[in-house]
């Protein structure tokens, strides 16, 4: 048995598609939430939308301190290992949800930690999520890579034995539920607008970065929506914020793809939307000075800026001619190769 363990947005879309095919290879799997994400817009919604796995255990953990919430998450889950004694504990991409798995199922060694987006590196050490990615893939012991960039990092570290390049498991959400989306018909108009999602504390914590942003979309000609993560909403009721601007309720994974598909570009610092903007052919500003997303980067797909309102402008009326990569992060059946080389493994 599988112990799957989830806390965030962007991991509830992953274990979607995976969840599915590990119940499709007959393997067994109980999903536990760390309640890292607990606001129904982030959290319920997506079990509703995306038809996962009834949740083993919730966890409950909220809002915290860093490392607080990690210690939380840890005890919670070395519990549930004594309690359910699986056979491989299921981590995904950079959270504090998944280091508290990893570092809890690192002290059972006849446990398999299985890391899904491993080797992802911004090089940036002052941001949490990249701690969580180092840690959790020296401490993992089998490895899936959106790409072979992954790879690279990995081996550079040291890491090789079971080491897999399946392709980017939100590729394969992405296709799946683009097919039958559900989302609202609201975003479809003939007026552009940019869609901009701004959350990282770096960005929302700093004042300055946050007037910057701000001001940059004001000085733009299109209609901006921004669907606002709760914790935000509170630092901009202090804010002058540009007419144009659109503040909405933080976004379902359908709705999320309704407005994708109906903005003209996107701008962020989220890191899983460079790739869903790239796949649907939108052009992307990230504000922030790296990405662990390099392949979006050709052809200025996506550009890196800082949060300095020119530099945002600046980036935002570029035109470059990009050549969109089809299968840049593989062709859409990561989940299911990962299934099938976790029947062999395990």
């Amino acid at each position: 048995m599988i112990l799957t363990i989830v806390g965030a947005r962007p991991q509830f879309i992953k274990a979607a598609v995976v969840s599915r095919a590990l119940a499709n290879e007959g393997i067994a799997e109980c999903v536990v939430h760390t309640g890292q994400h607990y606001d129904e817009n982030l959290s319920g919604v997506f079990w509703k939308e995306l038809g996962l796995p009834p949740i083993f255990r919730n966890l409950e953990i909220g809002s915290d301190l860093q490392g607080k919430q990690t210690a939380k998450i840890l005890e919670g889950i070395e519990a549930l290992i004594i309690e359910t004694k699986p056979e491989a504990v299921l981590l995904y991409g950079d959270t504090n949800s998944t280091l508290g798995g990893a570092l809890a199922a690192s002290k059972f060694p006849e446990i398999t930690i299985v890391h899904i987006e491993a080797g992802l590196r911004s090089f940036n050490r002052s941001m949490p999520e990249e701690i969580n990615r180092i840690v959790t893939d020296h401490l993992s012991t089998v490895l899936f890579c959106s790409s072979s960039t992954g790879v690279k990092h990995l081996a550079s570290e040291g890491i090789s034995d079971n080491v897999f390049d399946v392709g980017d498991v939100m590729y394969d959400s992405l296709n799946l539920f683009s097919s039958n989306n559900h989302g609202s018909n609201k975003w479809k108009s003939d007026t552009p607008f940019i869609l901009l999602t701004i959350h990282r504390p770096v960005n929302t914590d700093s004042q300055e970065n946050l007037v910057n942003i701000l001001e940059a979309i004001r000085q733009t000609d299109l209609r901006t929506v921004w669907p606002v993560h709760p914790r935000n909403r509170a630092a901009l009721q202090t804010l002058n914020l540009p007419q144009k601007l659109e503040i909405v309720p933080p976004a379902s994974y359908f709705e999320m793809i309704s407005l994708l598909n109906a903005c003209e570009m996107v701008i962020t610092d989220s890191g899983g939307l460079q790739k869903e903007a790239y796949w649907s052919r939108k052009r992307c500003v990230t504000v922030r000075t790296e990405t662990e997303w390099v392949e979006t980067l050709k052809d200025d797909a996506n550009i890196l800026t800082s949060a300095r309102t020119e530099e945002i402008l600046r980036a935002i009326s570029k035109r470059p001619v990009i050549e969109w990569e089809k299968n840049m992060y593989g062709n859409g059946t990561a989940s299911i190769r990962i299934a099938e080389i976790l029947k062999k493994i395990l």
